[in-house]
């Protein structure tokens, strides 16, 4: 079927998804509409794409919702590492929501917009830099999460919240790599509210762009 072009309308690039966006109609088709230009002032490209299996959809906005409702791990901490999967895996719409929602939930944009560089990054904690190694560690192909990083992990956080962090993480792999599969790119949403753009990932070491200052 090859892939189908979609514009950027905060940057003018143009981006490619492997399935054509649905039409999204219906009464659900509104609502959904209207929820997602509330969230985001647009109608996001995810939605239309997953239009095609709703069930699918509304499997994913579920287990969203749920997750979201979990309250033992720190919010910051897994705002990290839901963006360092994104980085890790490549889904460069997950790396712009994340970083999006910095502004928009209150929590710490500057650290945030580090992320992809948190190797050579300072503003860091050691809890997050252990935070940040977790998530790609399990987001690896096999995971390389050590027993070492384990129990500093555990140590720090308790059961319940390494638990919850664990499974948040599994999630946004699951997310990420569905929209890298599906074509899926950034859509420009923390540069319409003004945030300074997120240096790029490069390996593990070094990263480049023009904006790579902290």
């Amino acid at each position: 079927m090859g892939t189908y072009m979609n514009t950027d309308t905060s940057t003018g690039t143009t981006r490619t998804t492997r399935v054509p966006p649905a039409e999204i109609t219906g009464l659900r088709g509104a609502v959904a509409k209207k929820l997602s230009t509330r969230m985001f002032g647009e109608v996001v490209e995810p939605l239309g794409v997953m239009w095609h299996h709703r069930e699918v959809l509304g499997f994913g906005l579920r287990a969203g919702r749920k997750a979201a409702k979990w309250g033992e791990c720190d919010e910051d901490l897994k705002a990290f590492a839901h963006m360092a999967v994104a980085s890790f895996v490549g889904c460069g719409f997950c790396l712009d929501l994340g970083y999006f929602r910095t502004r928009h939930e209150g929590l710490d944009e500057t650290r945030a917009r580090e992320v992809p560089r948190w190797r050579e990054s300072d503003v860091f904690t050691p809890l997050e830099r252990d935070v940040l190694e977790y998530a790609e560690a399990m987001s690896g192909t096999p995971p390389t999460v050590t027993d070492e990083l384990s129990a500093r992990l555990l140590e720090r956080l308790g059961a319940p919240a390494l638990v919850e962090l664990t499974a948040w993480i599994a999630l946004a792999n699951m997310t990420a790599r569905m929209n890298v599969a599906l074509g899926i790119g950034a859509q420009g949403l923390a540069a319409s509210c003004g945030l300074r753009p997120l240096p790029e990932r490069t390996g593990t070491g070094t990263t480049r762009g023009t904006d790579t200052t902290s």
